[in-house]
């Protein structure tokens, strides 16, 4: 069951197209990964889904209503947590979290207190004291403690420490559990690479690749290093290579999935002594997409 759904969204602010075309879906039960650097579009379709503002072209839908029409019945299902957390400053921790679960009136105390304690979040403290770790933990808090549907998570660890990110990421496990979904926007690769089932890639406002990690990572390299018996030459020539050092007693070097196979080929030649293969990381492919962007005056 489709969750969220966007279809050819696009928002332009003046001349300024801050969204081309988005398509994303993403599904019940579902962790889906919304990633990019910033500036890349990602804040301005969660303010769309959130019905902050409207969009200038296309559909968005949530629980299959219209984000804009209907947006005081969706929030009904749904927790946000933004970046940057603004809190009233003469309010204490408790207090800012028992507002929001009384707003939307499906709390249980049991839950907040469960998750006050995961957060290690005093919340007997003023607002105005907290860092700005502890003022993500109290969003944090108030959007678990609460029985939501859909978790819009905008940079949601911005602030934590370590062992905070890795309740955070706990949590949302068993958010996924329960059949919840969750929109997770980050610039954090390894906090996407463990949580998503699916991600997007965005750039100046257009998705630019989504699917399965699976999916996404036969688009990448692999990483390898070759110690042989006989000295490896013309290494470098071959089709498909990248980053190829010298280290240790062997190389080490990137090679295309297409050419995989006849660069092992190639190798074996020469007698292996010792093969180490590393499988690619989600940030390998991020970072194909977005080399050389710096000098397409990309944001």
């Amino acid at each position: 069951m489709t969750i969220v759904k966007t279809t050819n969204l696009t928002k332009k602010f003046g001349a300024f197209t801050a969204l081309q075309s988005v398509n994303l879906e993403v599904n019940r039960g579902e962790v889906f990964g919304f990633i990019g650097p910033n500036g890349a579009g990602k804040s301005t379709t969660i303010r769309i889904l959130l019905g902050i503002i409207k969009a200038s072209t296309g559909e968005a839908t949530v629980f299959g209503q219209d984000v804009w029409k209907d947006a005081v019945d969706i929030h009904k299902r749904i927790a946000y947590v933004p970046g940057d957390v603004n809190l009233w400053p003469n309010l204490t921790g408790g207090e800012v979290i028992d507002l929001f679960i009384s707003l939307r009136g499906n709390g249980e105390k049991k839950r907040r207190e469960e998750f006050i304690e995961k957060f290690n979040l005093d919340p007997s403290k003023k607002c105005r004291t907290y860092s700005k770790g502890n003022r993500q933990k109290v969003a944090l808090v108030s959007a678990f403690a609460s029985d939501a549907d859909l978790f819009i998570l905008d940079e949601p660890t911005s602030g934590l420490d370590p062992l905070m990110e890795k309740v955070f990421q706990e949590c949302v496990m068993d958010a996924k559990r329960e059949g919840k979904s969750v929109l997770l926007s980050s610039h954090i690769l390894s906090e996407v690479e463990k949580l998503c089932d699916r991600v997007g890639i965005i750039r100046q406002g257009e998705i630019i690749e989504s699917g399965t990690l699976q999916e996404l990572r036969h688009l990448t390299r692999v990483n390898l290093f070759v110690e042989t018996i006989k000295p490896m030459i013309n290494l470098a020539k071959l089709q498909g290579i990248h980053e190829l050092e010298q280290r240790e007693n062997g190389w080490s070097f990137q090679v295309d999935n297409d050419d995989l196979d006849a660069v092992i080929k190639y190798v074996s030649e020469f007698g292996v002594k010792r093969l180490e293969s590393t499988p690619p990381k989600l940030e390998d492919l991020f970072m194909r997409h977005y080399e050389g962007e710096q000098n397409t005056g990309g944001e």
